[in-house]
């Protein structure tokens, strides 16, 4: 239900709020079971016939989700309703009762800016992400051989080609060989993430911002694409000033993601998964956007880069990641890593 009302929540975008209770201790003449029959009883009158009441945790936790609620300020509506149910058993249940109830409230959405700094995987409002995760664990494990073993291959085949795009890069701008920046990985957790440096130093990432958050919002046009792909133009910003003659052809040819081969040996990225995100760009996020950030580890390549790349709006490569994260296995990987490289050099979606 909590699953279903997040969905609906994504699509309303009406916020609902979750109430948790917990009897922690009994009265002598009663067991945990009465305790929670009374409270349940008690809780019909501080509730309406569109708020859901079930167990959180059976025959020990009870769950009410107040649904489609207002929240001008995340801390008014939950300030209200403590204090209405507070009211409420104490003068039902009694003040030795109500002092053996833990209440807890979660809002959905989560009040998270995407900085890293957040707990976006939070278990209970997430619990069948959690319920999943208990699952697939031997599937996580194969997958995250298949990266370890291979990013160690790729890093060996490619080690050549490595130092010859290093002497390249410092031969024609100045500045260092790799470029860092923060980006936002699973579970809303930031990591350093690494690329060969495309342009030159010191650049003004506004531009960028504000094609990107116009992207997310559905607004962006189409840029022309000098690639292969047809002429339909991709949503990323080409012929872009801040890119150096080295970064282009690095970008055309998707050499500039090699780096990112020691983030996925790190753990930190897996080498096939969703585009792992901009904190600005996570700013922008419309709510159900952000289940690309829960559903799997950010990746070098996947189902949105071999099945359009920038060619498909913003929602579109959402669905795609989405979809990819909810058919995972390892032969989807493989097929996935199979068709990237006719994607690259066919495809017009790189710049």
């Amino acid at each position: 239900m909590i699953s279903l009302e997040r969905k609906r929540s994504e699509r309303s975008r009406k916020p609902f709020l979750l109430m948790l209770l917990e009897v922690r201790g009994t009265l002598p003449t009663e067991n945990s079971g009465q305790a929670l029959a009374r409270i349940v009883s008690v809780l019909s009158v501080t509730t309406r016939e569109t708020d859901v009441t079930g167990w959180h945790v059976n025959d020990s936790v009870v769950g009410v989700m107040f649904t489609e609620i207002g929240i001008e300020d995340r801390n008014t509506i939950p300030n209200i309703i403590s204090r209405r149910v507070n009211e409420t058993l104490r003068n039902n249940l009694g003040p030795d009762r109500v002092k053996r109830l833990k209440i807890s409230f979660h809002v959905f959405p989560e009040d998270w800016d995407g900085d890293g700094s957040g707990r976006a995987n939070n278990p209970t409002l997430y619990p069948d992400l959690d319920k999943r995760d208990g699952t697939q664990k031997f599937f996580r494990g194969i997958k995250r051989v298949m990266d370890v073993s291979g990013g160690l291959m790729a890093l060996i085949l490619f080690s050549p080609l490595f130092f010859i795009i290093a002497i390249a890069i410092k031969a024609t701008s100045k500045g260092p060989v790799l470029f860092r920046q923060r980006r936002i990985g699973q579970y809303g957790k930031s990591f350093i993430f690494l690329k060969f440096r495309s342009m030159y130093v010191n650049n003004d990432a506004s531009v960028h911002k504000e094609y990107v958050t116009q992207l997310i919002a559905g607004k962006a046009s189409r840029q022309p694409s000098n690639g292969q792909g047809g002429g339909q133009g991709v949503y990323k910003l080409t012929n872009d000033p801040r890119v150096t003659r080295v970064g282009a052809f690095l970008r055309k040819t998707s050499l500039d993601e090699l780096p990112q081969l020691i983030n996925v040996i790190k753990g930190e990225m897996s080498l096939v998964g969703p585009r792992p995100a901009v904190p600005y760009e996570v700013e922008a996020y419309d709510v159900w956007h952000r289940s690309r950030l829960l559903e799997a580890k950010p990746g070098i390549t996947g189902l949105w880069q071999v099945s359009g790349r920038s060619r498909v709006k913003f929602d579109d490569m959402v669905r795609l990641d989405l979809q990819y994260a909810r058919n995972w296995s390892p032969w989807m990987d493989l097929k996935i890593l199979l068709r990237t490289p006719a994607a690259v050099v066919l495809g017009e979606g790189a710049h």
